[in-house]
């Protein structure tokens, strides 16, 4: 990058710090009929004051952290904003050449390893409460001393973010073990109570809008969350072995929050609390930086010392540079449920081992599956990563407490790129966003921001160009620019993507037929149904998900709840801890007795069923859970097998109750340019709900199935016999259908938002169009005169009828019917009126 770039955006950041006190006015305004540009009646006072800083360069030889950390690589680029800030605070604090200390605290008055790694300084005490040494500073326990100084915004609402509480998969998973939280989401990993309304983010449009949401789904933005429960106790579990969900809960599915590093596997390393996104760990997560302290041979360090963010926070690794964070920092964590991190990748999870690897071994897993590689997103192949979509309020959150990630996310497909008749500015606030209401919503146009909130000055903000677009939720987003008619992204990872919305792609006719067709001529695609249900061609497919709880195995699992609480005066949670100094009975409290296995019935991946979700929007579904539930006690007794719940009084079900097994509205994250096809939809039973193959069951999943020797009757003649399929006995269809012909439902679709459920009648009688070919040929070739005429006519004269052909034919079919019986239509009046005007006149006698 050039210098005077450099220098400048150093210069500017200086005064960061002072900005994190900046109560900036809201940077929209009210919006009017005319869309005005949003204005900021108060600018940030760190872009005012920023031409009276000099640049600070500190000696390494004086630095006390360096005499062992040699070689160790700079956390950000020496002129940088963030680190001149850092220069700027050691000097405050006495302690120019020693900056280290400002994230990590401890000592630098010593060349002594135990006293520098203990304690802290009295200045930077005072400065920042920081009172201990920290190893890593980025720990959500302790950040509010190091992160926070400068960025308080961010370490302020962490708390309720949904990567700390993880409401969303907690409220799933119950729901799979009877539906024992009902529809609330008010559990999460630590209790939380949502930040005080003066003190939360966003703009004032926003936060209006926000509230309407809330006020809507009360059930998915609670104003306070409770802890997790415990994992139950021998006696509590024969009262009720639906408890045993804490166990595989805190064992297995909480791994992946903020406050924990998660467990060591390939693919899963990360850091913790800012470090899970903003630190870079590889798949194997080894160490490849220069510093001679940190052993390069152990799995569970950071690839390099330095920050990962925005584009201007290049990170260099073995003389090769990259910015922004990329994709494989979040699928060390979305790689579960939805899976949208390794779907974004073109990554499906499989049972099978090939191709082989080099050295003819099995493929090497990675978030401990294996995968064949399916068609990535388009965005990825574009060069954008996550957070290029996805804004800050998505991930750190913005002080609101939601429990689904449908209602943390504040942006939509049109937000970017509108409809084929409006540009993105042209749109309503909660276009695509339709929680409250029914889509499409009306509105005056959003327009677009002269500025960004003030506190997303300290990272990287686009040129502003012709404004900033704004989210659906009324958020100006600072990478996203609108340049006349076309739109400017400028991607963390230093691309500049310029593209046309799909208005300007219209008017200047450069949309295909297929996409005049189905988004011009069937305008109710766009304003009823997500941009991705027809573009995501694909979604992972996880059908029959068959849980194993066994308490009478002596192996014992994490506990990542109570790990998260585990952390100490130095922000280090237990698992960072358990291999060095804590011995097994300090240990004792964080681990759980019992095993806990998973397995599957079978996996898709093509044609993704459609269903509606929060938005009332038509979306694409897959398996969120269909839970089967095998529970073992210490003593080996079978407490359940194979059982799936049932829920009274949800989703169509009376007291005998719905079964407890989901199919999940989702975003699947593998956007292609070509849509799928209208046939894949249209005439495709599972696509409407009814199942693959419209449900055919190949063999009742509800018996028993023995194969061994049996006789003429299907009776087993051997006596010592094993049942190959055991039966579930609460499952009378195939997992993939939810609905029967009558549109009667027979699992939940979707248990966060009010709006989810599966397509009524009407959209399935406009959606389903199976059976067109029999309504032709019902008659085709001889059961009508003209057809039978037609027929023979085509033989003798030798017509090949392809499938270009056959579409012509049906098309000319139509509109020679069409025009007949609008002739018709209009004719027989004009006949009937001139028939009673000869009859009148011949009445009258003229």
């Amino acid at each position: 990058m050039n210098r005077k770039i450099l220098l400048f955006s150093g210069i500017i950041a200086v005064f960061v710090f002072l900005a994190a006190n900046c109560n900036s006015k809201d940077s929209t305004t009210e919006i009017t009929q005319e869309a005005p540009k949003h204005k900021r009646n108060q600018e940030c006072p760190h872009l005012a004051a920023a031409d009276s800083t000099t640049m600070i360069f500190p000696n390494p030889e004086k630095n006390n952290c360096v005499s062992c950390h040699k070689g160790i690589e700079p956390i950000r680029d020496p002129a940088s904003g963030m680190m001149q800030e850092i220069y700027h605070m050691a000097a405050k604090i006495g302690f120019k050449d020693n900056e280290c200390i400002v994230c990590h605290g401890g000592n630098p008055n010593t060349l002594d390893k135990e006293q520098a790694h203990s304690g802290s300084v009295a200045s930077l005490t005072s400065l920042n409460g920081a009172d201990e040494f920290y190893p890593d500073p980025a720990s959500v326990w302790i950040n509010d001393k190091t992160c926070g100084m400068c960025h308080q915004e961010q370490v302020s609402t962490q708390f309720t973010s949904l990567m700390f509480t993880e409401a969303g998969k907690i409220q799933g998973t119950t729901w799979g073990f009877g539906g024992i939280q009902g529809y609330e989401h008010n559990v999460a990993n630590v209790a939380v109570k949502e930040v005080e309304a003066h003190k939360r983010l966003g703009s004032e449009v926003y936060k209006k809008y926000i509230e309407e949401l809330k006020t809507a789904e009360p059930q998915v933005f609670p104003k306070a969350m409770k802890d997790l429960p415990q994992a139950p106790t021998p006696e509590e579990l024969d009262k009720n072995p639906a408890l045993a969900v804490y166990s595989y809960l805190r064992a297995d599915c909480q791994r992946c929050h903020t406050g924990v590093k998660g467990h060591n596997a390939a693919g899963d390393y990360r850091g913790t609390g800012c470090g899970s996104c903003h630190i870079p760990y590889s798949n194997k997560g080894l160490y490849e930086g220069n510093d001679p302290t940190i052993d390069r041979k152990k799995n569970g360090k950071l690839l390099v010392h330095s920050i990962q963010s925005s584009r201007d926070a290049p990170v260099k690794v073995h003389g090769k540079e990259y910015s922004g964070i990329p994709t494989k920092t979040c699928t060390a964590c979305h790689n579960r449920g939805r899976r949208i991190g390794v779907s974004y990748e073109g990554l499906m999870e499989s049972s099978y081992t090939s191709p082989f690897m080099s050295n003819a071994d099995d493929q090497q897993q990675i978030h401990k599956k294996n995968y064949i590689h399916l068609q990535p997103d388009v965005h990825l192949t574009k060069g954008m990563v996550c957070q290029d979509c996805h804004t800050s309020g998505d991930m750190h959150s913005l002080g609101d407490l939601a429990g689904a990630i449908q209602g943390a996310v504040e942006i939509e497909c049109q937000d970017c790129h509108g409809t084929p008749t409006q540009y993105p500015w042209e749109l309503p606030i909660g276009y695509g966003d339709e929680i409250v209401g029914t889509a499409p919503k009306k509105g005056v146009p959003r327009g677009v921001s002269d500025s960004v909130e003030c506190y997303l000055y300290k990272g990287w903000v686009a040129p502003k160009n012709d404004g900033y677009l704004i989210s659906s939720r009324g958020n100006a987003m600072p990478h996203i620019v609108k340049k006349g008619n076309d739109v400017i992204l400028y991607s963390a990872s230093g691309k500049d993507i310029k593209y046309s919305p799909l208005r300007k792609l219209a008017e200047e006719d450069k949309l295909s037929l297929k996409g005049k067709v189905a988004m011009t001529q069937v305008k109710s695609h766009i304003d009823k149904m997500e941009c991705y249900a027809c573009h995501a061609t694909w979604a992972p497919q996880c059908y029959g998900c068959h849980i194993n709880i066994d308490y009478s195995k002596p192996k014992l699992r994490t506990d990542w709840v109570e790990v998260a609480k585990s952390a100490d005066k130095h922000g280090q949670t237990i698992d960072a801890r358990m291999l060095s100094k804590e011995g097994l009975e300090t240990l004792q409290k964080y681990l759980l007795s019992g095993d806990v296995s998973e397995q599957r019935s079978y996996l898709r991946w093509e044609d993704p069923p459609l269903v509606v979700n929060g938005d009332h929007r038509i979306s694409p579904g897959i398996p969120g859970c269909q839970t089967t539930v095998t529970v073992k006690d210490r003593n080996g007794n079978l407490k359940l097998l194979n059982h799936i719940f049932k829920i009274p009084h949800v989703e169509g079900a009376g007291e005998e109750g719905q079964l407890a097994i989901d199919i999940s509205p989702v975003q699947p994250h593998t956007t292609q340019k070509e849509a799928r096809s209208c046939e894949s939809c249209h005439n495709n039973p599972k696509s409407m709900g009814y199942g693959i193959e419209e449900g055919k069951l190949y063999n009742d999943p509800s018996k028993n199935f023995v194969m061994d020797l049996l006789d003429a009757d299907g009776n087993t003649i051997a006596e010592q016999v094993d049942t190959q399929f055991n039966a579930i006995p609460n499952l009378k269809m195939d997992w993939s259908k939810f609905i029967d012909s009558n549109g009667v439902q027979l699992q939940t679709v979707g248990h966060h938002f009010t709006g989810s459920r599966p397509l009524n009648k009407e959209e399935l009688s406009k959606l389903d169009r199976r059976g067109v070919c029999m309504s032709c040929h019902n008659t085709i070739p001889d059961k009508d005169l003209a057809t039978d005429l037609l027929s023979h006519v085509a033989q003798y004269a030798d017509v090949k009828i392809d499938n270009k052909t056959h579409g012509k034919i049906l098309n000319k079919s139509i509109r020679i019917a069409a025009w007949a019986q609008v002739l018709f239509g209009m004719l027989v009046p004009i006949f009937v009126g001139f028939l009673c005007l000869r009859w009148w006149k011949k009445r009258n006698g003229h």
